[in-house]
């Protein structure tokens, strides 16, 4: 029985951290391949961790164990994916810059619409995330995850709550940063166009900018991706670090 119960106990773990962990929580991503990767990996880790004191607690012990697992799971995943965070905020702000902000189209690696430009990096840091075997990090990350913080270790602190808040704001800055060559393009069309209307009074430029705006996002759009592909990958080989720093927090009392 112990362990069956460590194996429950990581699998619960595992399964929330599945939820949201990047590429494999798609929608189009089987629901069944999702619950076996969490399963498989449970087996793996179960076997080489200490029988849980929750096993010999009451059922309300095992409940909120069960439940607190989850929880971390879900933290772990939130952090993993926090890059695609980011992503959906750039593409939003680069989808308003060049004027394809709408209609919003339907992105299978997010769970809602999105814009043209979101969708376009959400595949570049999912070929990246793959091509850089940064899902095995990740996993691997996950399984160390134990050293730190094992079954039933989880403290919530205010340094933790602290560090998530400010990776949080991070993806903001992060967003800006992607998106900061479109916006300079739009500003410039922008002040060429109002330096035009100034001087012609007979031009339409608020008609005549939304080609150019689109012509020229795209264009630096197109120049500007093996950037945007760097700071990709750049923020992709923080997020193991990222899952340790977490479970550090979490374990830490």
């Amino acid at each position: 029985m112990p362990e069956l119960t460590n194996w429950l106990f990581v699998f619960l773990r595992a399964g929330g951290f599945l939820v949201l962990f990047p590429v494999f929580s798609a929608t189009n991503f089987p629901v069944t391949v999702r619950v076996a990767l969490g399963a498989l990996l449970a087996l793996f880790i179960a076997q080489v961790l200490p029988p849980t004191p929750l096993a010999h607690a009451d059922l309300w012990g095992l409940v909120g164990g069960m439940s607190v697992e989850v929880a971390v799971g879900v933290l772990f995943g939130f952090v993993a994916r926090s890059l695609w965070y980011a992503l959906d905020i750039a593409g939003a702000i680069i989808g308003q810059e060049v004027g394809l902000a709408t209609p919003a189209s339907l992105n299978p690696l997010s769970s809602g619409p999105t814009t043209e430009a979101a969708t376009l990096l959400h595949y570049l840091a999912a070929m990246l995330f793959l091509s850089l075997n940064l899902h095995h990090e990740l996993l691997a990350a996950f399984a160390r995850s134990y050293e730190l913080m094992p079954v039933g270790g989880a403290h919530l602190r205010e340094p933790l709550l602290l560090d998530v808040a400010g990776r949080t704001a991070r993806l903001f800055l992060f967003a800006l940063q992607m998106s900061a060559p479109i916006i300079a393009v739009s500003f410039l069309i922008l002040l060429v166009f109002s330096v035009l209307g100034r001087a012609v009074p007979q031009m339409n430029v608020f008609f005549e900018s939304f080609a150019m705006r689109i012509l020229a996002g795209l264009a630096g759009l197109g120049l500007t991706l093996h950037l945007m592909a760097q700071h990709i990958a750049n923020f992709l080989g923080r997020l193991p670090d990222d899952v340790l720093r977490t479970a550090q927090l979490l374990g830490w009392r």
